[in-house]
């Protein structure tokens, strides 16, 4: 997948689903959108799994402070 970021990947979703809900699709091509939709789902699960790591590690320092250590995958 090309470099999207999350707020691109979630547009593109609205964009798919509209799409496909309108019905008007042949197989192959409503196939073609789920498989992107499918992808684009995945990616921005994965971001924000990276967020909210992120967001946990800021709120666990030790001392009480925020920790602005980059976080490590």
């Amino acid at each position: 997948m090309e470099q999207i970021s999350f707020d691109e990947a979630m547009d593109r979703l609205g964009e798919i689903i509209a799409t496909l809900e309108l019905g008007q699709l042949n197989l192959e091509q409503a196939l073609d959108l789920f498989q992107e939709g499918v992808q684009l789902s995945l990616f921005c699960q994965q971001e924000l799994k990276k967020t909210d790591a992120v967001v946990n590690k800021l709120i666990r320092d030790m001392n009480g402070e925020p920790s602005l250590d980059p976080f490590e995958e």
